[in-house]
């Protein structure tokens, strides 16, 4: 599940980042609560969903409200 939360977390950064973001802190988060021997990984995993979520943050902030349209 660590390598899981990297995997996801890493793509997060350009795509999708409010589906992925939140899955590879979940993942990363269950690693680490099973004791996994990639602490790492799923450190990095954590991170880089925490990451997402800032990258989301900051772009609706930026331009001033959510920018997607389903029009």
């Amino acid at each position: 599940m660590a390598v899981a939360s990297f995997l996801l977390g890493l793509p997060g950064l350009l795509v999708l980042n409010l589906v992925l973001g939140p899955a590879a802190i979940v993942l990363a988060l269950v690693a680490l609560a099973r004791g996994t021997k990639r602490r790492a990984r799923a450190y990095l995993g954590l991170a880089l969903g925490a990451a997402d979520l800032v990258v989301v943050i900051a772009l609706t902030i930026a331009n001033h409200g959510v920018i997607w349209q389903f029009s």
